[in-house]
């Protein structure tokens, strides 16, 4: 089988953009039964039919200038880098071929050149600029009005963000060091959501510990670094400034609402996704062991009654 690189030029009509594109194809060429077949590459979200562009038969050439009958069909001799292709009509341009069909033909006393050079499409610039990343504003505008104008839905620009980290979540170990009258060491586990950049703080209640079991120190929300007080929340025009993953690192201080917490652990998800997307570390942090809650009674003086030793003997029971 012998492979051909193609291309035909389809001429634009009605569109200020251009006049035209052209269209890259492949050209094959069975030797068992002189057949051809012509696809052409699919291209997602082209807009224009693609695939099979011509299915496997002979290929007559064009009729003659005098009579209106095929003259003959085609061969393999009438194949090379840089002819001209009329097949019904559409004349395809061949610019290159695999290895395989150069040392066919060199067999046979035929030797290629260098393949030729694509032209430039501009329908390449055309998609580009359908790209709203790349569409001037007023552009980007005008087609967001015509797509919700054609019943089409508003673009969701965290979509794509959701899409490639939904139920993607850094999971890491925080400490509060409460120095108030009634506080202590509080253990918290910090889940960050990377699928929306939100924050979400659960508290790890211990038992027996005598604190009232909150089940959040905070909801599922984004954290800002220096938050914000105002009288009518929502309505704060003042930049603020959020926590991200590479502001999370442990053995660091993150400040949850004025709470200075220290993180000293990750999971190994949270692990594995810093090398490999940031190329940091997470090292765990060794905290201090806590004095242990041991809680000593002194031992009474002698009351009189009785020896020494026969007291001493109860409160060692006792």
């Amino acid at each position: 089988m012998l492979k051909f690189n193609a291309y035909f030029q389809e001429p634009v009509v009605e569109d200020a953009n251009e006049n035209y594109r052209l269209r890259q194809c492949i050209i094959f060429y069975y030797l068992e039964d002189d057949t051809m077949h012509i696809i052409e590459p699919r291209v997602e979200n082209a807009g224009i039919p693609q695939g099979i562009f011509l299915k496997r038969h002979i290929v007559p050439k064009p009729p003659g200038k005098i009579t209106d009958r095929p003259t003959d069909n085609y061969t393999w001799k009438d194949l090379a880098i840089g002819a001209d292709l009329n097949v019904y009509h559409r004349v395809f341009r061949i610019i290159d071929c695999d290895e395989f069909t150069r040392q066919f033909f060199a067999t046979s006393g035929i030797s290629f050149g260098a393949a030729e050079a694509l032209p430039s499409n501009p329908f390449v610039h055309t998609r580009a600029m359908i790209n709203m990343k790349q569409t001037p504003p007023d552009q980007a505008e005008i087609k967001e009005y015509l797509e919700v104008q054609l019943k089409g839905g508003r673009p969701n620009k965290n979509l794509k963000s959701f899409l490639d980290n939904d139920r993607s979540v850094l999971s890491f170990a925080i400490l509060w060091e409460d120095r108030s009258y009634d506080g202590g060491d509080k253990y918290f586990r910090f889940n960050y959501f990377l699928s929306d950049n939100t924050v979400e703080i659960k508290e790890i209640n211990k038992p027996n510990s005598g604190y009232y079991p909150f089940p959040k120190l905070l909801k599922r929300q984004r954290l800002a670094k220096t938050p914000i007080l105002t009288h009518c929340p929502g309505m704060n025009m003042r930049e603020v400034s959020y926590y991200e993953p590479c502001d999370v690192k442990c053995g660091s201080t993150v400040t949850i609402w004025g709470r200075p917490c220290l993180v000293y652990d990750a999971d190994d998800f949270t692990k594995m996704w810093y090398q490999q997307c940031l190329g940091m570390d997470q090292n765990t942090v060794t905290l201090k062991t806590p004095p242990p809650d041991v809680l000593y009674q002194p031992v009474p003086s002698h009351t009189g009654y009785g020896t020494e030793e026969d007291a001493m003997g109860s409160v060692v029971a006792l």
